[in-house]
C-alpha cells in the first residue's frame, strides 16, 4: 500500500509550503487503514461518515458529532461512508511555527504537560458547526486577504477550544511542539543566561563566528546578537523584580563588561533603568 504524504498531496502548487492550509475532502468508497504521513498538525472536522485512526499502538474513532486534532506523524486511518453513501470532512492544517506563535501570544511559556496521546477529540457544538461551515477551501482562493483571513480562522478555533476545554487543551497544544532539539540549539540555549560572548559560544559549537551567525539565523530567523541580548535582558528584569538583587550584582552574569553599558541597554529595551526596578 502506497504512503500518502499529506497535505502535500492536496497542494496544487508543489513549490509552496503554506503554514496554514484548508482542504475539502470527499469520498464515495470506504478506505480501510490507508498509510498516511501527516507532515503538519491537522484538524479533521468530520461532517458525514466515520473515521478511525491508528497511531503507535493507540487508536481513536469518531463520528460526525466529533472532530479530531491530530499530531503530525505516521498514521493508519480508516474512513467509512455513512448512510448517505458519502464521506465528507474539512481538513485544516497548521505548521508548528504558527502554533508556537499562538502559544507565545495567548498562553504561558512553560506548561507542566505530559504527552499522553497524539490526538484530541473535540465534541462538536453549534459554534463549531458554524465555524466548519465558514471553512470552505474556496473561501481562501483568489482572495486578496486569504492568508490574513486564514490566520484569523486559526486563532478563532484555538481560542474557542481553549475556552471550551481549558488546561486540558492547552497542555495538549504544548505537546504538539517538537521536543527534538539539535546539538547546536542545546549549546546555544544552555548558554542563553551565561556571560559567554558570541565568539565563545561559536567555539563551543565548533564553528567560526561567521558560520555560527549564519547557522543561528537559519535556526532562529533572527541575528544572534539581538536574540541573545533580548533573552539576557529579560532574565535580568526577572532577577531585579525578585527584589533581592541590584543591577551591580547581575550585570557581569548577564554578559556585560560594565554596569553603565548594561544600564543603557536595559533602558533602551524596557524604557526604565534597572535601578527603577530594584529600588
Amino acid at each position: 500500500m502506497a504512503i500518502e504524504n499529506i497535505p502535500e498531496l492536496y497542494i496544487k502548487d508543489k513549490t509552496e509550503s503554506p503554514d496554514l492550509f484548508v482542504y475539502d475532502f470527499k469520498m464515495t468508497t470506504d478506505v480501510v487503514k490507508s498509510k498516511v504521513n501527516l507532515g503538519m498538525n491537522m484538524f479533521s472536522f468530520l461532517q458525514v461518515g466515520k473515521k478511525q485512526v491508528h497511531f503507535a499502538g493507540t487508536s481513536v474513532a469518531v463520528n460526525k458529532d466529533q472532530s479530531l486534532l491530530l499530531k503530525k506523524g505516521n498514521w493508519l486511518w480508516t474512513e467509512l461512508l455513512d448512510t448517505e453513501a458519502i464521506y465528507y470532512c474539512k481538513l485544516f492544517f497548521f505548521s508548528e511555527e504558527k502554533l508556537t506563535d499562538f502559544l507565545s501570544k495567548y498562553t504561558n511559556d512553560v506548561k507542566p504537560y505530559k504527552e499522553d496521546v497524539p490526538y484530541f477529540v473535540i465534541e462538536n457544538d453549534a459554534y463549531i458547526a458554524s465555524f466548519i461551515s465558514s471553512l470552505a477551501s474556496n473561501t481562501f482562493e483568489n482572495h486578496n486577504f486569504s492568508d490574513a483571513l486564514l490566520a484569523l480562522k486559526f486563532e478563532e478555533i484555538l481560542l474557542y477550544l481553549l475556552n471550551k476545554y481549558g488546561d486540558t487543551f492547552e497542555y495538549y497544544l504544548h505537546s504538539l511542539i517538537s521536543k527534538d532539539v539539535s546539538p547546536f540549539k542545546n549549546i546555544v540555549e544552555n548558554n542563553v543566561h551565561s556571560n559567554l560572548k558570541l565568539e565563545e559560544i561559536a567555539f563551543l559549537c565548533n564553528m567560526s563566528l561567521s558560520t555560527f551567525k549564519r547557522h543561528f539565523t537559519n535556526e532562529y530567523n533572527q541575528a544572534p546578537g539581538k536574540w541573545l541580548q533580548d533573552k539576557r535582558l529579560q532574565k535580568a528584569k526577572e532577577l531585579l523584580q525578585g527584589g533581592e538583587l541590584k543591577a551591580s550584582d547581575i550585570y557581569l552574569e548577564i554578559g556585560y563588561n560594565n554596569l553603565s553599558n548594561f544600564s543603557v541597554a536595559f533602558k533602551n529595551k524596557f524604557g526604565i533603568s534597572p535601578t527603577d526596578i530594584s529600588n
